[in-house]
């Protein structure tokens, strides 16, 4: 099957509540999809939507170069065999590469009838845990982690790092009370502490068990100092951005890595850092940046190839409306991998504005 056409959309979707971002509060999620049509009348989606504060390019920027790649598929009339593009160029932005690689492998899977973790990986789960996404003041999210162990959660993740040390340690404590030794706890700083702030969080949570903190320090260099003087687990994620698979060998220190392939440069650079995050022991977690629905369906495509740790998609659940109807149910611990990539579910014209089309 060749691509014999292309179009970009521009959506705009509200949030349930504010989020806040490094210092910068957005009330809904921007993004951009990219449709491929092929030969017999198949379609693909894919989706590049770029992280305020996280992602290095813009959203016109992704617009731009999604508009190059998608006229060089059509010119050449390219199969859409493979996930990789050749029109790829090391400048690239991370976001494109996603859309561009995610919509390819949607239409190759209408095409042969796999389902795209098939396609990813034959010996793709049918089952996926989702990891719970704990929010709000303190006592909303001790309410919050109640309800998810009843619910069957075996992971949960709490921001800190947005108040006070001594704060965010009495808060753990807390939740590690609350959920028991069979639900895990992660961390996520986002970067927000000094050297001296992790210092101190780490000897105050010296007797609690929690599966690791994604990025706890501004310097990221200091990683390594902090997991051999205070013996304390970190995941990598802001640090993966331009990172290459092999590099990950200069940080066996770490216990997990965070992936986003929105941030990370798409679906083929995901899969082989997971690939070599296994090989040096590490647990490759996949998650999301806030991505709507079309951009979600691939990472659960994604997480089912890649392992069984429970997913970071609760992000999805942030979104007040969606491109995908019906949306995605992702209220559940645990879902029918199968089942939930199988519903027919199209996109909503009606909460797109048309960029070009081809």
């Amino acid at each position: 099957m060749r691509i014999s056409g292309f179009g970009l959309y521009s959506y705009d979707l509200p949030f349930t509540e504010p989020l806040n971002l490094k210092g910068v509060t957005l009330h809904g999620r921007e993004g951009l999809l990219l449709r491929l049509t092929g030969d017999d009348g198949s379609e693909g989606w894919g989706e590049a939507a770029p992280l305020p504060g996280f992602s290095r390019e813009t959203l016109d920027e992704a617009a731009d170069q999604l508009l190059k790649a998608s006229e060089a598929m059509s010119e050449t009339g390219r199969s859409s065999s493979g996930n990789s593009p050749a029109i790829f160029r090391s400048t690239t932005a991370p976001s494109v590469r996603f859309a561009v690689e995610l919509a390819t492998l949607h239409l190759e899977s209408a095409r042969r009838g796999f389902s795209m973790p098939e396609l990813l990986y034959p010996g793709a789960g049918d089952q996926l845990w989702l990891s719970g996404l704990l929010s709000g003041s303190p006592d909303e999210a001790l309410a919050g982690a109640r309800r998810m162990k009843e619910a069957g959660y075996r992971a949960v993740k709490l921001k800190v790092g947005g108040r006070p040390v001594e704060e965010d340690a009495r808060l753990v404590r807390r939740l590690r009370g609350a959920l028991g030794d069979g639900v895990s706890l992660r961390l996520d700083a986002n970067r927000a502490w000094s050297f001296e702030e992790a210092m101190e969080f780490a000897i105050s949570t010296t007797d609690l068990s929690y599966e690791y903190i994604e990025e706890p320090l501004a310097d990221a260099a200091l990683l390594a100092d902090l997991v051999r003087e205070f013996d304390v687990p970190v995941a990598l994620d802001e640090s993966l951005a331009g990172m290459e698979a092999e590099d990950l060998e200069a940080h066996r220190y770490a216990t997990a890595v965070v992936l986003k392939p929105t941030l990370l440069g798409g679906i083929s650079r995901t899969l082989r850092m997971a690939e070599e995050a296994c090989h040096l022991g590490m647990t490759p977690v996949m998650s999301s940046a806030y991505e709507s629905g079309v951009g979600t369906r691939g990472l659960i495509s994604l997480s089912a190839a890649i392992g069984e740790a429970p997913a970071g998609l609760d992000t999805y659940r942030r979104m007040a409306a969606d491109v995908l109807t019906p949306p995605l149910d992702l209220s559940v611990p645990r879902i029918d991998v199968r089942a939930a990539l199988g519903v027919a579910r199209k996109v909503n014209p009606d909460l797109l504005e048309i960029v070009a089309e081809l």
